[in-house]
């Protein structure tokens, strides 16, 4: 490894690190942050009764749908006081960031879900939910998640159930 000759300026670069080896390096690098980049996206969480998701960053903006209380979000971009974000279905829309807490949260993906009285399957159904019901997490237990509705309802739901 003696022959490996590097500037921190940057301005040369040879030995085993050179040409080729290196543009792969790079190459390899920027399709590895393509697919790394939506897992590190920043989850937050609408921390209001109800939220307006806009067209665009500002108030001037169309509202294009309204997100209940601990609706899931993973932010995308960042323009001022607005988060652009993804949501369990892929769909995207703004949101101001005065109504968005980092208040770990978990949507229903499943038609039917049981919420039970504890994390098994033995356990008594409090009641079923529908796809699109977002919730509070409370706590984890192995595959089990404790959650809360906004009405104060609450349970536990298996994590396959979730997003």
């Amino acid at each position: 490894m003696g022959n490996i000759l590097f500037h921190l300026s940057g301005r040369k670069l040879s030995g085993i690190l050179g040409g080729k080896l290196l543009k792969r390096f790079f190459l390899i690098t920027g399709i590895l942050l393509l697919f790394v980049a939506p897992v590190l996206a920043e989850r937050l969480s609408v921390s209001v009764r109800e939220a307006n998701i806009r067209s665009g960053p500002g108030f001037e903006h169309g509202i294009i749908w309204k997100a209940d209380r601990y609706y899931p979000l993973n932010i995308i971009k960042k323009a001022g006081e607005w988060r652009q974000f993804r949501d369990f279905e892929g769909d995207e829309g703004w949101i101001h960031q005065s109504i968005i807490s980092v208040a770990p949260s978990v949507i229903t993906i499943r038609e039917n879900c049981n919420i039970r009285s504890a994390p098994s399957t033995d356990a008594d159904v409090k009641f079923t939910v529908e796809s699109g019901i977002p919730f509070k997490v409370i706590k984890r237990e192995n595959k089990w998640i404790q959650i809360e509705h906004a009405d104060g309802d609450g349970g536990w739901i298996y994590e396959s159930l979730v997003w």
